[in-house]
């Protein structure tokens, strides 16, 4: 790549609009909750009780581990306990 068409891209990147809050705070938040994620769905492979509460009750289980049961966690987490 030559410096022209890295000062070109530059520019161009300059020239979009700004980013929105909502996609930055959803990227800043990202990481920990797939690590939350990851958690509970290793933690329900250990421990059958747990696992029996998440499939009983996916929702309650998930405000008693402090997790907001939003749609798209709660979709997430019942393909992921299904495997």
């Amino acid at each position: 790549m030559t410096r022209y068409d890295e000062e070109r891209i530059a520019g161009l990147l300059r020239a979009l609009p700004a980013v929105p809050q909502g996609w930055v705070q959803a990227a800043q938040e990202l990481p920990l909750a797939r690590y939350e994620l990851d958690s509970i769905v290793e933690r329900a492979a250990r421990d059958a009780a747990f696992r029996d509460a998440l499939l009983a009750d996916l929702e309650a289980a998930l405000r008693a581990e402090g997790v907001e049961p939003s749609t798209p966690v709660v979709a997430h987490l019942r393909r992921r306990l299904e495997q």
